[in-house]
């Protein structure tokens, strides 16, 4: 779930990275998909996708309770597409970053640590008074069953009770935990001899309390390159902040660290964007539409391009579209990179002369792209994870200079051009401000239509001519100057 804070055409990477950065922190990630496409042996350039969901929901176990925001509008997206709430809320794997594992492992190592949840206190009450008033009437080497509780929720309530009863003993099961009536030399023979002692019990505490974490240090070891996104800015925000740190204040840090991590990253809206008018393809709007163009007869090489097949498992994708489920989602970006990679090729190579086709070669043809993620709505239209980023392609920002119009606020020069074109408004002075937008025939247009206006007057923003940083310079520079001359014109008076 995400809310973007307010973003600008205005904004400098590291400034749109640090509103993002807040809006990151406040909410949480409830599904993950991932799509793995491997080639298969012995058919020359046809690929098998394995996709598979992840619901996630933040880890809750001693100190640790996150807190986060559910934004309306995202609830209703996700509502129209048919999201599984039971099992994000209920099932939803747990998570934690690096930061929230050294924390919570130092309070389980070191038997510092309590429960903090109301629900996990009661349930744990609970527990503990149906376990004692069966220990009233069992005898030693009875046993009975827990069952329904799963999860690092098991150990958690294993190792209150084991703390709580000295004359008991507890295993995991598939049926539920399993406590068994023992004298306090068995329980002393089982704490020091057992597979199941502590020190190691604990660790797997840890372990399930990591849970999607684990997944993913696997896979930054794994180092399987490309990691493949489309739009995935904000989704490089999250997998950071979730799973690796705190995302840092400083942006420069933030692309360093995602780089160590993940040393190759395409972005299909990226790419996609870079080619698609050239090509006369029609404007598209999301993942599933790049798709359903690429798979249609305006795609030039729909017939020699790519094989793709789903797994066993993953067969449903073949028989029904699922929109924004993170998996065919997943699935669908993979794909896109495929065929996009086999138009460039044939851009370069023509229809007739295509080498011997290999995801090595579309790797070397989709080389200009790789680490250059797309931006919405900033300064510059991408981010280079490699190097330092380019230099904006944007329009030139203009100035609105307001006469006769007292007290105008950004919101109403807002208002007064959206039926033209979409700006971006930030005010300079009290008339004047900036006007800026992504598209070069707005700019044209704004300064066609206003030209010779008696109230609003649009001209090409100077910095050096119109900024007021500027401006207070050259005065105090002015001041100074004038002072000067002056005292030096008074001093060759004096006698």
């Amino acid at each position: 779930m995400r809310c973007l804070f307010f973003r600008s055409l205005f904004d400098l990477p590291s400034e749109w990275y640090l509103k993002t950065r807040q809006s990151v922190q406040q909410f949480t990630i409830c599904q993950i998909g991932l799509s793995v496409f491997s080639s298969i042996e012995g058919e020359s350039n046809k690929y098998v996708a394995h996709s598979c969901n992840f619901f996630l929901f933040p880890t809750t176990f001693g100190v640790l309770d996150s807190e986060f925001s559910f934004q309306a509008s995202s609830v209703q997206f996700l509502n129209q597409y048919g999201f599984d709430y039971n099992k994000f809320l209920k099932n939803g794997i747990p998570y934690m970053n690096e930061e929230q594992e050294k924390k919570i492992k130092h309070n389980i190592l070191t038997g510092n640590w309590k429960v903090r949840s109301s629900l996990d206190k009661d349930q744990i009450k609970v527990v503990i008074d149906e376990v004692t008033r069966w220990l009233d009437l069992a005898e030693e080497g009875d046993w009975m069953t827990l069952p329904g509780i799963a999860g690092f929720q098991a150990f958690e309530i294993q190792l209150v009770l084991r703390q709580a009863l000295p004359n008991i003993w507890t295993v995991l099961r598939d049926q539920g935990i399993i406590v068994k009536k023992v004298s306090k030399q068995h329980r002393w023979y089982l704490e020091n001899t057992s597979c199941d002692r502590e020190s190691c019990w604990k660790e797997k505490i840890l372990l399930s309390a990591r849970g999607f974490s684990v997944f993913f240090q696997m896979l930054v070891k794994a180092q399987k390159q490309p990691l493949v996104g489309h739009n995935m800015m904000t989704d490089l925000l999250h997998l950071h902040e979730k799973f690796f740190r705190p995302l840092p204040e400083s942006y420069d840090q933030f692309k360093l660290n995602i780089h160590n991590l993940f040393p190759v990253l395409i972005d299909t809206k990226n790419v996609t964007k870079d080619i698609w008018k050239e090509l006369n393809f029609p404007r598209v709007s999301n993942l599933s539409e790049v798709y359903e163009v690429l798979n249609s007869d305006l795609n030039p090489t729909k017939n020699s391009g790519p094989v793709i097949i789903h797994a066993s498992k993953c067969e449903k994708y073949a028989e029904t579209k699922y929109p924004h489920e993170a998996a065919y989602d997943a699935f669908l970006c993979g794909s896109v990179l495929l065929k996009v990679a086999h138009l460039l090729l044939w851009r370069v190579h023509g229809a007739g002369s295509l080498p011997e086709l290999s995801f090595p070669l579309y790797l070397d043809v989709l080389a200009p792209y790789v680490n250059q993620v797309n931006l919405i709505r900033a300064g510059v239209p991408k981010i280079n994870f490699s190097g330092p980023d380019y230099p904006s392609i944007r329009p030139p920002i203009l100035l609105l200079s307001v006469r006769r119009w007292p007290g105008v606020s950004e919101q109403q020069v807002y208002r007064e051009f959206q039926n033209l074109c979409k700006f971006d408004v930030r005010r300079l002075s009290r008339s004047q401000f900036l006007l800026l937008t992504n598209k070069f025939k707005d700019a044209r247009s704004i300064l066609r239509e206003y030209r010779g206006h008696p109230t609003l007057q649009i001209s090409l923003y100077r910095y050096w001519r119109h900024s007021p940083d500027i401006n207070c310079l050259l005065q105090v520079c002015g001041v100074v100057a004038t002072w000067a001359l002056l005292a030096l014109v008074l001093g060759r008076r004096d006698p």
